[in-house]
């Protein structure tokens, strides 16, 4: 493991398993006396501090298993000159556990345990209960240590990633809720310039012609009139530029008839077909605002609840008014029982509201196994009119 990525308590392990290797090693060289064992001793501490300094032990398997059978062998020479080294196993359980997979690691410190109670008996010391119980308990207590903090860090890492995502969810539903308040702020506005400001500005021009043709011929007004018509006429153009700039997306790459085209691409739920009838006009921007909006509730509501494999959008232009057709043959529903959307969503009562607020009217044809069809017919105004 890499030490720039241990916790402080990790840290603090790490630094208590160091000094107890030390200790016991020291302990083991005190307690044999012996030239020899000493000098075991400190080759299997040499061992043990290589291991702990070098960093390719910390990122490689192979180099930490190779220098586990180093210490291992060098544990075993000093555990055949004193028994005082049956104690350094329980370090060595924690060092297989932590550096070897497991299934490598379990049988390691099966052997390591069985070499520590077969050096004690070798040594010739009396056979008890306890000459079996220490080296196996040491090792059912190292074994239970280590599965229990890697359980516990999966846990940890667990609850880290759910909320990473929950902090990336959060931050994706708050752009797309500023995104959804732009794109609807965007919409009112061009509605309220075009209700207010715009009819206004041709209301103004239309008096001022009526005006201008009333006029005596060579009356010094007229250069006045004329004037302001243009001016009337210049800003006119001016707030139906600022309509089109406020338009949704949808609406800035094309007409609504190709904004309407791409809402039938290929995708999750059923096919989806569009059709243009009778001669394309030029519509105002609110007017095409509304049927992209009242399109796509209610394609959406096709895919959410109708369970239908085909549906059919068809956009009409006739002599007064354009037409836009939503038909599919789902499950349908009952439309004298639907209740108002509260999800926040553009439901029917929506789409009825758009349409009205045009000056058209809105139509839902719907019955339980008979599809659904949505009918939507505003009046053209006079200017766009075929």
């Amino acid at each position: 493991m890499d030490p720039r990525s241990l916790t402080p308590v990790l840290r603090a392990l790490r630094l208590c398993l160091h000094l107890l290797v030390a200790g016991l090693l020291v302990l083991a060289a005190v307690r044999d006396r012996s030239t020899g064992g000493t000098v075991l001793a400190a080759v299997a501490g040499a061992v043990y501090a290589a291991g702990a300094w070098l960093p390719s032990v910390r990122r490689s398997q192979r180099a930490a298993a190779g220098w586990l059978a180093a210490l291992a062998l060098s544990w075993l020479a000093l555990l055949c000159a004193t028994p005082d080294a049956l104690w350094l196993a329980f370090p060595l359980y924690f060092l297989q556990l932590h550096l070897l997979p497991a299934r490598w690691s379990l049988p390691a410190v099966a052997l390591t345990a069985g070499a520590a109670i077969l050096s004690y008996v070798g040594h010739g010391a009396a056979l008890n209960p306890g000459v079996f119980i220490g080296p196996l308990l040491g090792a059912a207590v190292a074994v239970a240590t280590v599965l229990g903090y890697q359980a516990l860090y999966r846990e940890s890492e667990g609850r880290r990633r759910l909320i990473e995502e929950l902090i990336t969810t959060r931050a994706e539903l708050a752009a797309a809720e500023r995104h959804a308040g732009t794109l609807a702020e965007r919409e009112r506005l061009a509605r309220e310039i075009h209700d207010t400001l715009a009819q206004g500005l041709s209301s103004i021009q239309l008096l001022l012609r009526a005006a201008e043709r009333a006029l005596p011929e060579g009356s010094p007004a007229a250069g006045h009139i004329d004037r302001a018509r243009r001016a009337a006429q210049e800003n006119l153009a001016e707030a139906r530029r600022f309509v089109r700039a406020l338009a949704p997306p949808d609406l800035e790459r094309g007409s609504l008839a190709a904004a309407l085209e791409r809402l039938c691409e290929p995708g999750a739920g059923p096919r989806v077909r569009f059709s243009v009838s009778g001669t394309p006009v030029e519509l105002p921007t609110p007017y095409e605002v509304a049927l992209l909006r009242i399109a796509q509730s209610a394609l959406g509501n096709t895919v959410r609840h109708a369970s239908a494999s085909r549906a059919e959008i068809t956009l009409s232009f006739m002599d007064a008014s354009v037409t836009l057709d939503v038909v599919d043959d789902g499950r349908g529903f009952d439309p004298a029982s639907v209740r108002p959307s509260s999800d926040g969503g553009f439901g029917l009562p929506a789409m009825r509201s758009r349409a009205e607020s045009l000056g058209g009217t809105f139509t839902v044809e719907s019955g339980p196994g008979q599809g659904t069809a949505v009918a939507v017919s505003l009046p053209l105004p006079a200017g766009a009119a075929a």
